[in-house]
C-alpha cells in the first residue's frame, strides 16, 4: 500500500498508526536489548523491524479491537498494544511460510531466509549461505512468535483479564501451525479435492485471521455467548473469503500489488480451493496441463498464462469469486441480532468488504 492509497476503514479509531507505534516501540526496546546482548544481533533487530513495519494492513489487531468493542469493551492505549501481538503471530507465520514455499520476495523484498543467505554471501562466511539463510528465518519466526507472548502480556492490560483470553491466544498459534502442515502433507499426497482446500484453507488462514481475533477481543471483555457465537459465525466464512481471495492474488495479482511474482502459487504447487476447482471441472487435457505443470519452479511467464487460462476456462475463477461474495454475505448476516455496540458493527461489515476485496 502506498502512502496515496485510500485510508481503510479499520483507521476508524487510527488504528492501524497506532498498532505500527506500539510495534515501533516494543522493538525499538528489543533492539536495545539485543545491543546489549552482542552487536551480532543487530542485523536480527533491523530485519525484524524492516519485516513487522514495513508492510500490511493489521487486520488480525483491527478484528480483535473491534471484537472487543462490539462487546462493549472500552478503547485504550493498552488494550491496542496487547493486541499489536497479532502483528508478530502473522510475522511468524509468514517467515515460516516463505521459508517452507522457498520464496524468494516478501511485499517486494526479498524474503528473510534470502535477506541473510545473501548476508552470509556478502561476508564470504565459511559453509552454505542457503543453509544458514533457512537456520536465521526459523529462529526469527520462532523469535516472532516469543514476542507475541512478550506483547500481549506485557501492554498494560490487567493480567487477569489477560489469562481469561489466554486459552484463545493458544488455540490461535496452534491452529495456524497446525494448518500449515496440512497445507505441506497436502501439496505432497496431491489432494485436490475441494474439501481439503476448505479444510486447510480454514486452519492455516481463516481461523486465525478473523474468528480468533474476534474470539480474544471477545474474551478480553468478558463477551456472553451471543456474541461469541456471532463472532464464529461471522469470521469462519470470512475468513475463508479472505483466503480465496488470496487464492486468486496468489495466481493472477499484480506484482507491483502484491509484493510477489506473477503465478507464484502455481510454481509453489499451492493445492488451493481456486487450483482443485479448477481441476475438477477442466477438461482432460487442460487438466493434465495443470496438473503436470503445478509446482514447477521454473515455470516462465508464458507457461504462467497457459496455466492461467485453463484456470479461467474451467470456470475455476468465476466460481471462486462468486463463492467468496456467498461467504462475505453469510459473515454480515450474522452479526444481525447479536446486541452488538453499533459502531463496532458497522466497522465490522466495512472490514469484511476491506477482507473479501482487498487488492493486495
Amino acid at each position: 500500500m502506498t502512502d496515496a492509497a485510500p485510508i481503510p476503514p479499520i483507521d476508524r479509531a487510527g488504528l492501524r498508526q497506532r498498532v505500527d507505534k506500539a510495534l515501533a516501540e516494543f522493538l525499538s526496546e528489543r533492539r536495545r536489548w539485543m545491543a546489549g546482548v552482542d552487536d551480532a544481533l543487530l542485523p536480527v533487530a533491523e530485519a525484524l523491524e524492516a519485516f513487522v513495519l514495513g508492510g500490511g494492513k493489521r487486520l488480525r489487531p483491527a478484528f480483535a479491537y473491534w471484537g472487543y468493542r462490539g462487546a462493549g469493551g472500552q478503547d485504550s492505549d493498552q488494550l491496542v498494544t496487547s493486541l499489536a501481538a497479532l502483528e508478530f503471530v502473522q510475522a511468524s507465520a509468514l517467515i515460516h511460510d516463505d521459508l517452507i514455499d522457498r520464496s524468494d520476495t516478501r511485499r517486494g523484498e526479498p524474503a528473510l531466509h534470502r535477506r541473510f543467505a545473501d548476508r552470509h554471501r556478502a561476508a564470504a562466511w565459511a559453509g552454505d549461505p542457503d543453509a544458514f539463510g533457512e537456520a536465521a528465518a526459523i529462529l526469527l519466526g520462532d523469535l516472532s512468535l516469543v514476542w507475541s507472548d512478550e506483547l500481549l502480556h506485557g501492554g498494560g492490560l490487567d493480567p487477569a483479564v489477560v489469562i481469561q483470553a489466554r486459552p484463545v491466544f493458544d488455540e490461535m498459534r496452534t491452529e495456524v501451525t497446525v494448518g500449515q502442515y496440512l497445507d505441506i502433507v497436502t501439496q505432497v499426497s496431491g489432494d485436490t479435492s475441494v474439501e481439503r482446500a476448505s479444510k486447510v484453507a480454514r486452519y492455516k488462514a481463516a481461523k486465525y485471521t478473523v474468528e480468533q481475533p474476534l474470539l480474544l477481543g471477545a474474551a478480553l471483555a468478558g463477551a456472553a455467548e451471543p456474541i461469541r457465537r456471532a463472532y464464529s459465525g461471522y469470521g469462519l466464512p470470512l475468513g475463508e473469503a479472505f483466503q480465496l481471495r488470496d487464492d486468486i492474488l496468489g495466481v493472477f495479482g499484480d506484482p507491483g500489488q502484491t509484493g510477489k511474482p506473477a503465478g507464484d502459487d502455481l510454481r509453489e504447487g499451492k493445492r488451493t480451493w481456486l487450483v482443485a476447482a479448477a481441476l475438477e471441472t477442466a477438461d482432460p487435457a487442460a487438466r493434465k496441463l495443470l496438473a503436470d505443470h503445478l509446482g514447477d519452479p521454473g515455470l516462465g511467464p508464458d507457461l504462467v498464462d497457459r496455466l492461467r487460462q485453463v484456470i479461467r476456462d474451467s470456470g475455476a475463477l468465476s466460481r471462486t469469486e462468486r463463492r467468496i461474495v456467498t461467504l462475505a454475505e453469510a459473515a454480515v448476516a450474522a452479526l444481525t441480532g447479536a446486541g452488538l455496540d453499533a459502531e463496532a458493527e458497522q466497522v465490522l461489515v466495512d472490514l469484511a468488504h476491506v477482507a473479501a476485496h482487498r487488492a493486495d
